[in-house]
């Protein structure tokens, strides 16, 4: 299937040098370009785009208002969000992601250097395009709740008959997410209780500034502490820890405790930090007393570590396809026979909550 692609960006080199490389690719048929927020409601029904690039910052209307207006009018068209890597930048688009984009790209950060920044573009943005332009896009409700988990009931969201592991404590939740994290993470987390008994690892495929930021917003929505990791911390229950950008996150064994480590070991999927390098530590230092989540995401990253954990008697819950973005990473462990249960994103935190409840 041939692509059209509409470029909004208020910046006439970034237009050029995007709209340019992206010409290139043999899946993409055209690309228009916007020099603003209003051009681009004006040209959407005259190029009839199957994806856009927006940029988060521009004059008079911004990428946020302009995103609302596409959600207001286009509810299905996949919005990819292209942002600097700054505070800012990284601020509003997580914003952005909060309102309804279905992902982000960062853009190149020395233009000067044309073939660094052509070859930052067709790495970051070529593979969103094409991941995004088969899905519609899916909107998640984060409502927190107040429920403790010596209170869960069997009417909570998980299927029983599926869970045939040997019934053991569980003392770590390890999660895995990429593209439509930030909505994810945002449906699950605020309904943990505070007494919840499990310590929660996340790797979301992100890069440094964006992390952190993501952790501190969770952070204001949750019952239960929620920071980036930082290498040393003592794992205790109760707790999330989110990898830092571009730093994966490990669990090592010191003693009778158990501490985060952060390392910049070598990419593994493409990506730092990684899911599987979390799962497979995970597997190693908690055993059956382990539960691997894959969220939804692009690319198979997770699928190896889920099964260590699960070679080891822990235990896997995915996203199932209607609530994911993109059904890579998730599919790819439910297609191989790991998943316990396969979980629209408004159950899991039930889900958590009950396995975690039972055992």
């Amino acid at each position: 299937m041939k692509l059209h692609v509409l470029v909004v960006d208020d910046a006439v080199i970034v237009r050029n040098r995007v709209s340019k490389i992206l010409s290139t690719v043999p899946e993409i048929e055209a690309v228009s370009v916007a020099a603003s927020g209003k051009i681009a409601l004006l040209k959407i029904p005259q190029v009839n785009p199957d994806i856009i690039i927006l940029d988060v910052e521009m004059p008079e209307m911004d990428g946020l208002e302009t995103l609302v207006e596409i959600r207001r009018q286009y509810p299905k068209l996949p919005v990819i969000m292209f942002s600097a890597l700054t505070v800012l930048g990284a601020a509003t688009t997580l914003d952005a992601l909060m309102l309804g984009a279905n992902d982000y790209a960062t853009k190149p950060s020395n233009l000067t250097s044309i073939e660094a920044a052509n070859q930052h573009i067709l790495t970051e943005l070529v593979p969103k395009i094409k991941a995004l332009s088969a899905v519609e896009t899916r909107f998640i409700a984060s409502p927190a709740s107040t429920v403790s988990y010596k209170n869960v009931t069997n009417q909570d969201a998980i299927n029983q008959d599926a869970i045939n592991r040997v019934s053991t404590s569980i003392d770590i939740v390890a999660i895995g997410v990429s593209t439509g994290g930030p909505n994810a993470l945002a449906e699950i987390l605020p309904k943990l209780p505070a007494d919840f008994p499990a310590a929660i690892l996340i790797v979301q495929h992100m890069p440094p500034m964006f992390t952190k930021l993501m952790a501190e917003r969770l952070a204001s929505k949750c019952q239960i502490p929620v920071a980036e990791a930082i290498c040393g911390t003592t794992v205790k229950p109760g707790h999330v820890w989110i990898a830092p950008g571009d730093y994966h996150l490990l669990v090592e064994r010191d003693n009778n405790t158990v501490k985060l480590v952060t390392n910049q070991a070598p990419p593994e999927n493409s990506c730092r930090p990684a899911v599987d390098v979390l799962f497979r530590s995970v597997a190693k230092v908690y055993g059956n007393k382990s539960l691997g989540v894959v969220l939804t995401g692009m690319g198979k990253d997770g699928l190896q570590g889920a099964e260590h954990i699960h070679a080891c008697g822990g235990h896997i819950f995915v996203q199932d396809q209607a609530s994911s973005v993109v059904w890579g990473m998730p599919g790819f462990v439910a297609n191989a026979g790991l998943a316990e249960s396969i979980l629209p994103i408004n159950q899991m935190a039930g889900a958590i909550l009950r396995l975690v409840a039972d055992n």
